[in-house]
Parts: structure tokens; sequence; C-alpha cells
């Protein structure tokens, strides 16, 4: 998976929150010009404005704006854009905690622990508790260390909180973890063996398959 780097205050280089790729930004101060309000017009009068700062990625071209050194635009804030193999209705549920990541950290973390509960489901788990689900996809190839690190941010373990619910404690800092949590799970259990399988058929001659599959006992 591609590692990601959010925005950081004064941070020169970034994966940019709108259209995510890794790029430099130039940090801007914001002045203010006075609007005349009539044909006559006054004199021109420029303002710096304290506390406003924006951002112009070097990719896209486009502002992100930071006021009293917090980014509030985007509203998605520092979160990672959703693995494109994700499914649909699991990126809803991403694309909305994104939405709400500044706004409610905590509701952001909700949506989060529910796309994973819905994201086991998908894979093969019965998505009923996420304890089980998690362990039984560590067996399938999702590294045990992931376990650990969703217990930390109490998705898994006995002082899980149960999809869907607000979590007291939740902040930015926990929901932008699940956003990279569930990234990872996607792209293990979902993108690379997706690769793995196109890369075969694009590649391997028709011939050559079924003589494999003759030797693996599949025809």
């Amino acid at each position: 998976m591609t590692p990601f780097t959010p925005a950081t205050l004064d941070s020169t280089s970034f994966n940019c929150p709108l259209c995510g790729a890794f790029a430099n930004q130039e940090w801007l101060f914001v002045t203010g010009q006075n609007k005349p309000r009539s044909k006559t017009g006054q004199s021109t009068i420029l303002k710096h404005i304290n506390g406003v700062e924006v951002v112009e990625c070097f990719h896209c071209k486009k502002f992100t704006i930071w006021v009293n050194n917090k980014m509030v635009y985007p509203s998605s804030g520092t979160a990672p854009h959703a693995n494109p193999d994700m499914p649909v209705d699991i990126k809803i549920d991403y694309d909305e905690a994104r939405s709400i990541l500044e706004l409610s950290p905590r509701g952001a973390a909700a949506l989060l622990r529910l796309a994973i509960q819905k994201l086991c489901k998908h894979l093969g788990e019965s998505g009923e508790n996420i304890n089980s689900d998690i362990a039984n996809l560590v067996k399938k190839g999702l590294p045990e260390k992931l376990q650990k690190a969703l217990d930390f941010v109490r998705v898994v373990g006995n002082n899980a909180v149960h999809p869907g619910q607000i979590d007291l404690i939740d902040d930015t800092v926990t929901a932008g973890k699940l956003f990279v949590f569930i990234n990872i799970i996607c792209d293990i259990l979902i993108t690379q063996p997706k690769n793995i399988d196109d890369s075969y058929e694009l590649t391997i001659p028709e011939n050559l398959k079924e003589a494999i599959a003759k030797r693996d006992g599949r025809s």
C-alpha cells in the first residue's frame, strides 16, 4: 500500500486532502482588500488577516484553508482517501466519516467502526463479533500486529466500542488511525489478491494455465 503522509502544520509536503496526491505544498498568508461600495471608489487598503493561511497543492493547484493552525477546509482534514477497491456500501460510510472528521471526530470514529464491521462481513466473516472476525482475518493473511493496533483504538478486545456507538474518548487522532487501518485491510485482503489475479490472467498463456490447473489437481 502506498504510504500516506497526513497534512500537518507548516509541512511543505504531504498527501493533499483534496486530490490525494503526495506533493509539495506552499503556505500563503491571507491578505484582505476593502471592497468599494460606490462607483466613486475609495483608496485601496490591504490588511493581513491574522490566523488565516491557505496552502496550495503543487499537484492539483487547489487550496486548503487553515484558521488558527487548524485545517477548516476541506472538512475531511487529514483523512486519507478510500482505497479504490473498497466495496461501495462501505465506501459510503468511509466518505461520510471523512466529511465530518474535523467537525465530529467521535462521529467519524463511530462510522468507521461500523465500516470495519461491514468490511469483515464482506470478507466472509459473520459481521456480528469484530473480535472473532478480525482474528479469523488474521488467519487469512491480515498481519497480527494490525489486530493489536485495532485493539489499541478500541475496535477489538474486551473494551471495544460497539460499532455505531459514540465513544467519549475518541478524538481526531483515533479516527485518523481507523481510516488508515480500514485501507490496510482493503489493501491486503482485496487489492493485493486482485492484482495477483489480474497479473496471472494477463500474462499466463491459456495452455500454461491448463497445465498449472492439472498440476494443482483442479482439472
